[in-house]
């Protein structure tokens, strides 16, 4: 009878499961959030006219919003209703992402820079003289005193401040999510099943990621002030690197979603019994353990009467559980190498888009669309192989440790190969190449006046890209000696163009159309190389995430799993999470050949970069944190190596103990002992 009971199905709309289902769903929901913000950072870095260094300030928000709650959550949340925290979070995060679509409401349009409205005529056919002696530095460099009035309001454009406080909430909420619901499936469920269920969790969750890349390239698409503006009016394509799509329009719809997922969470149960142990079993097994309890502390453990619990005795408890969590030795490694890790994954993320759209030039909104499409997918079908190999081989620590190794070896490989799919440099005349044509790459400004623009009296500081018949890419209709021009809108051209006459490149005639040249047709061939290199490397990499995970899990004392978690969490978030992105950031705009200009003058988003600089500064980067990972991997190896000799050594003291003495009531303590200790393998890698 006992093993029928053992046997009997569990049921198929258990409560556990529906804890599955929601976090699944969850995961999908703040995945979708990440993601989305991730494809915006392009959008909102030219809306606010800011460098890369402070949208990677702007990105690191979510983290900081993590480091302030995240040890206290994960400690204090694992003794308390975890669901329901967790839909508190939930909550949050839909709030974060209301408050960051906020500041559209209060910026006027959005008006980009631009010398060609000074050309444009009124019945779109008159003939205006763009490279005018005296004309157009008087109308570029003087703003009017309604310009300037309006600038101002614009400079109240810290309204950044409201996407990165946004953010940093959306990083708040998103804290008890990940310690309190892995720590509480992992609690309720059989230890074979974890990783199967982290598995089903993360590949759902991953699901996320792709919906979020799609929006955002979808949004990118959309002009930011659509429905707000004649799009007639508008002079550039998404396309152009001055183009805004419109980024706030994805954050209601994702908050949106948020606010479903936290609902079911509010519904779910403190705790579970185990899975595959009837109520009856736990209320039998829970009498047992009372045998082994003094009669006066009998009361104080009935697991759900959460008066028992005392925040005072909970915070005392906190120092000492700290300590025990940091005299952990393999703990502290897998620290050390998962911030190492995260630092070169959080910078490649952020700025891939960036780097597709500069080394490659693509679109900001078709990046984004391809990483959503192809990369993701692959990451999804990596993160099922992890587990399904982890369940299928029963592999313990050991050999998860060398899934991860081993898998991430393979995918750093794939990384070295991008380093040669390379492109040359947009042909800007000034910048990348002379005016005859020779590669020369120059910082200075100065550059850009030559013989054939010397008497325009053009602006340096504007970026107004068109292209010309021999394939280059003058920085403005000025800067290449226009003397005409017809047309409206985008439909402008510009003809007479002295520049084009003076370079010894192949032209067609002396015009030139609005926005820049599209790159030669090797480059199209060698981007789809990238693209299959990207793709095997992103499935490479997540084989390794579940056996990560279970390596966390299984290393710590089951107790302070969720403490253990949270802390892990904390780490990896703020020195994996908030720095990347900031000196990625700083380190690309060392590569910025023509900054934009603000309204009000000063400095705005980067129009180009220097592609070899670029490719030089961010793969190297990322080559050099992956390097040092795998160092640290060798070492934690090492270490599991060591206590696995360890335990299985007391394995068998325990065999030949019980073989000499049977077991007695005398040496019942020293066999409970030994027990105790295998099972908490992790007191042993402070030796």
């Amino acid at each position: 009878m006992s093993v029928e009971k053992k046997t009997a199905q569990e049921p198929c709309c258990s409560k556990l499961k529906m804890f599955l289902a929601a976090m699944s769903f969850v995961y999908f929901a703040k995945a979708f959030q990440g993601s989305y913000m991730k494809s915006s950072i392009t959008q909102i870095e030219r809306r606010f006219d800011i460098p890369s260094s402070l949208i990677g300030i702007i990105d690191g928000s979510f983290e900081i919003g993590n480091l302030f709650v995240i040890a206290f959550v994960s400690y204090f949340g694992a003794k308390l209703h975890r669901p329901r925290l967790i839909g508190a979070g939930c909550l949050i995060m839909a709030m974060g992402s209301f408050i960051t679509a906020a500041p559209h409401l209060f910026q006027g349009p959005y008006r980009y820079e631009t010398t060609v409205s000074h050309f444009s005529a009124s019945n779109g056919t008159e003939s205006i003289l763009p490279c005018l002696t005296n004309g157009s530095l008087a109308q570029d460099e003087i703003p009017t005193v309604e310009i300037q009035a309006e600038c101002e309001r614009a400079a109240s454009s810290s309204l950044w401040l409201y996407v990165f406080l946004g953010n940093m909430l959306r990083g708040v909420g998103e804290t008890p999510v990940m310690p309190l619901g892995l720590s509480y499936l992992d609690d309720f469920s059989r230890e074979e099943n974890t990783a199967l269920y982290m598995a089903i969790i993360q590949t759902v969750g991953i699901m996320g990621p792709m919906f979020g890349f799609m929006l955002g390239s979808f949004c990118a698409k959309l002009y930011v002030d659509i429905g707000a503006v004649d799009l007639d009016t508008i002079t550039i394509n998404h396309k152009d690197s001055r183009w805004v799509g419109a980024w706030w329009l994805g954050f209601l719809l994702t908050g949106g979603v948020m606010l479903l997922a936290g609902i079911p969470f509010w519904f779910l149960p403190k705790s579970l019994p185990k899975q595959g142990e009837t109520e009856t079993e736990k209320k039998s097994n829970e009498g047992e353990q009372d045998h082994f309890i003094p009669d006066n502390n009998k009361h104080s453990n009935a697991p759900d009467k959460p008066a028992t619990v005392s925040m005072a005795a909970l915070a005392k408890d906190f120092l000492p559980s700290l300590k025990k969590l940091f005299s952990n030795t393999i703990y502290l490694l897998l620290l050390c190498t998962a911030f190492v890790q995260v630092n070169g994954f959080i910078g490649m993320i952020t700025f891939k888009p960036k780097f597709m759209e500069q080394i490659y030039g693509q679109s900001a909104s078709k990046a984004i669309f391809l990483i959503g499409t192809m990369n993701l997918p692959a990451v999804a079908l990596g993160i099922v192989t992890g587990g399904f190999i982890m369940k299928k081989f029963k592999l313990n620590v050991l050999g998860a440790t060398k899934i991860c190794i081993g898998t991430s070896i393979l995918a750093f490989f794939t990384m070295l190969i991008q380093y040669f799919l390379q492109c040359d440099n947009t042909q800007v005349p000034g910048l990348t190449v002379s005016y005859q044509g020779v590669p020369q790459v120059s910082y200075q400004q100065n550059t850009l006046i030559s013989q054939c623009n010397m008497g325009c009296s053009c602006s340096l500081k504007h970026w107004d890209p068109i292209c010309a018949s021999n394939g280059l890419t003058y920085a403005s209709p000025c800067l290449a000696g226009c003397q005409s021009s017809t047309g409206d809108g985008k439909n402008m051209v510009f003809h007479n163009c002295t520049c084009i006459g003076d370079s010894p490149l192949p032209y067609a005639n002396m015009s030139a159309v609005l926005g820049q040249c599209p790159r030669k047709s090797d480059c199209d061939y060698m981007f789809k190389f990238y693209m299959a290199v990207t793709v095997i490397g992103a499935f490479l990499s997540a084989c390794g995430a579940t056996p990560g995970y279970i390596i966390v899990l299984r290393s710590i004392n089951p107790e302070l799993k969720s403490f253990a978690l949270g802390f892990y969490m904390l780490i990896v978030r703020t020195l994996g999470g908030i720095p990347p992105p900031v000196y990625f950031g700083a380190l690309i705009d060392r590569t910025c050949l023509k900054w934009g200009t603000k309204q009000c003058g000063g400095r705005g988003a980067c129009r180009i970069y220097d592609s070899g600089a670029f490719r030089n500064s961010f793969l190297g980067l990322i080559y050099g944190l992956y390097s040092l990972s795998y160092v640290l991997w060798g070492v934690v190896y090492i270490r599991l190596s060591h206590r696995e000799k360890k335990l299985a050594l007391k394995n068998q003291l325990k065999a030949l103990e019980q073989d000499g003495n049977g077991v007695s009531a005398g040496n019942g303590n020293v066999s409970s002992a030994i027990v105790k200790c295998s099972e908490n393998p992790v007191q042993e890698t402070t030796i």
